[in-house]
């Protein structure tokens, strides 16, 4: 008997808590996708007994309903006249699956998407950066050399077009065009507009200006005043530019005629986006300089160091912001005014290091390739005074290794302040900082204080993944199998490599295709192509690095998702919902992260057989038809560990 599609969906609403707790709805080739505003008002029970729903987890925020090719797309339809709901698709389910994580992860979560796809550009040019200015100071004459002139050239081009590169990827992350952002980006950094790294110099003022007085020329626009400076440096004041841009720009094709929207859209985007970047977020971000300019310089005299501590402590957030490149203002002034040396450079020096000490944690400590592979170059660049990729590449993204960072900067600053040390010049920190020192020991000491302390903390205080526990020795059989915690005895159960999209085996047994499963709705492959494992031993491993998705309430099935989304399904024995969890131990919980070959679950294989069950285990990739390419390069008997099948995106 055919299903009754408009039935199906009547249902399936019913047990949603209402309209209002639906916050998007998409389909895929099996599954009906939802996004849950309370998860605790929804009838899960009540959901997994509607026919037509072969299946329910929940993953990434989202609720998926199993409903087979060719048949969720009519609920779908149906799902959406008897909702009210507007189609959406996976992307925008995914969109609204992530606004609905806390506020502080969604703000946090911004840089870090904006800064990942730039930071081999930021890497690269910070430690090229901070090599050339070392070998400029350390060997003389070499500045005054060609290679000298042109290595400088390139390795400060990522960060003197920083905005742009920043302006790039939030327009994408944001959904704008691209090279609309470009134009945002290259507007705040104008070659009429001056440097912002030479706003505290007179004779850059005077010399670029044309001018005599020092004092920067400023654009009268409507009722606002706007100062010819740049954003060189600036990162959050680029970002909000850009976000606004891409509202403006939305906006605008939802209400512009498609007739002159080629034109009309970019042209008011872009003239509208600078107008007010430059009258009214630039201008908070002046006052906000010019008030932690003075703060700084307030600090610095407060006495015991304390003052100098607390910059130190946050120094690197006034980097996130874009602000640091204004304390020329207060070296020059040290240098040339009564005090006669820099003793701000101590305090940076300190700040900086500490963060390349705590980058240095992460770099060590990482098990993630890529994790290891960012933060070592950018934890070098940092030892040389560039920081951006340290903070933003790594500390800031993790952030704990961020505040260790500020923590041991205040440490060190503290101890550069009571030892009284200072520098000739100024723009120099960290190791190229020995050339501009006037205490070379001190300032050794105050370096190893700043890095350390920040290294150690991190190191015990930052983990890149949950504690790991209960990991499996397939060796040690089923008895020992509530206390095994070694796995390295078992060949393929290392972590999982992250450009890697592939299952390892959980089980240890015979592995067959899916389609011969003794399950029809399994072998179908309406749940997602896998394969079917007739385990040798009760128990189930972690098949790669991920999170557990959902944990059946009768402990026979576990979802994990996993490297490039992949979603899987260890569905254990046949019908075995129906032994209500006697014969299974789950030894995780929704939510948690594991790693490869961690101990997930034990069952009773007599057990299953004798209440008259099959054993065989489904090993699914419920979002299969989401790859182009789904391959199952093993059958037959296979070991923990070993490769079972792989996708491509």
């Amino acid at each position: 008997m055919a299903l009754d599609y408009r039935k199906c969906a009547e249902e399936i609403f019913s047990y949603l808590g209402g309209k209002e707790n639906i916050v998007s709805a998409a389909h895929c080739a099996t599954r009906l996708r939802l996004v849950i505003a309370d998860n605790s008002k929804i009838n899960k029970k009540a959901l997994e007994e509607v026919e037509g729903v072969k299946g329910m987890f929940e993953s990434n925020g989202q609720l998926q309903l199993i409903i087979g090719t060719g048949t969720v797309n009519k609920v779908y339809d149906e799902f959406l006249a008897v909702t009210g709901l507007t189609a959406a698709s996976k992307a925008d389910v995914k969109a609204a699956a992530a606004a609905r994580a806390p506020l502080w992860k969604r703000i946090l979560k911004v840089p870090g998407d904006v800064f990942v796809p730039i930071l081999p550009a930021i890497v690269a040019a910070g430690l090229m950066m901070g090599l050339v200015e070392a070998l400029g100071k350390a060997i003389p004459g070499f500045a005054d050399t060609d290679w000298y002139g042109f290595l400088d050239m390139v390795s400060a081009t990522a960060f003197a077009f920083l905005p742009v590169l920043v302006a790039i990827s939030t327009a994408r992350v944001f959904g704008g065009n691209i090279f609309l952002g470009a134009v945002v980006g290259l507007a705040m950094i104008h070659s009429s507009l001056l440097n912002a790294w030479n706003v505290g110099s007179t004779e850059a003022i005077n010399s670029f200006f044309n001018v005599t007085d020092g004092v920067i020329p400023s654009w009268k626009l409507l009722c606002f005043t706007v100062k010819r400076v740049g954003y060189q440096g600036h990162v959050i004041p680029v970002i909000l530019a850009v976000a606004l841009m891409c509202v403006i720009e939305k906006w605008l094709h939802k209400h512009v005629p498609e007739m002159i929207d080629l034109f009309v859209t970019p042209l008011v985007t872009v003239l509208v986006t600078t107008f007010i970047t430059f009258t009214v977020i630039g201008p908070v971000f002046s006052v906000f300089e010019n008030w932690v300019l003075a703060g700084a310089q307030v600090l610095i005299t407060v006495g015991y160091g304390i003052g100098s501590a607390v910059m130190g402590a946050i120094y690197p957030l006034t980097v996130v912001m874009g602000l640091h490149h204004m304390y020329n203002v207060i070296e020059a002034g040290m240098l040339s005014g009564d005090i006669g040396r820099n003793i701000w450079m101590p305090i940076a020096s300190a700040a900086n290091f500490a963060q390349f000490g705590a980058c240095l944690a992460v770099a060590i400590r990482a098990h993630n390739a890529k994790t290891k592979a960012v933060a070592l170059p950018s934890s070098l660049s940092a030892s040389l005074g560039i920081t951006e990729p340290a903070i933003f590449g790594v500390n800031f993204r993790f952030m704990k290794p961020f505040v260790c960072g500020m923590i041991g900067g205040a440490a060190g600053a503290w101890f550069g302040a009571i030892t009284g040390i200072g520098a000739t010049t100024y723009g120099v920190t960290g190791i190229p900082g020995f050339l501009a020192i006037d205490n070379v020991p001190v300032y050794v000491i105050m370096l190893a204080i700043s890095a350390g302390v920040a290294f150690v903390l991190t190191w015990f205080v930052w983990k890149e993944e949950q504690p790991q526990t209960d990991t499996l020795n397939p060796e040690s059989g089923n008895k020992d199998i509530a206390n095994s915690t070694d796995i390295n005895s078992t060949p393929g159960t290392s972590a999982t490599d992250p450009k890697e999209r592939s299952l390892f085996s959980p089980l240890k047994g015979n592995v067959i295709p899916g389609e011969e499963i003794p399950d029809e709705t399994f072998a179908s492959g309406v749940l997602g192509g896998g394969v079917g494992i007739e385990p040798a031993e009760g128990f189930v491993i972690a098949p790669f690095d991920g999170e557990i998705s959902s944990v059946a309430e009768t402990k026979h099935a576990i979802g994990i998702t996993g490297p490039g989304e992949m979603e899987v399904l260890i569905h254990v024995g046949i019908d075995t919902v129906k032994m209500d969890g006697d014969g299974f131990e789950v030894f995780v919980a929704e939510g948690d992260k594991v790693k490869k070959g961690q101990k997930l679950m034990a069952f009773d294989i007599a057990k299953i057989k004798k209440a008259g069950y099959s054993s065989t285990t489904a090993v699914l990739l419920t979002n299969s038809d989401d790859f182009d390419d789904f391959r199952i390069i093993k059958t037959g008997s296979a070991d923990y560990g070993e490769k079972l099948y792989t996708v491509e995106p």
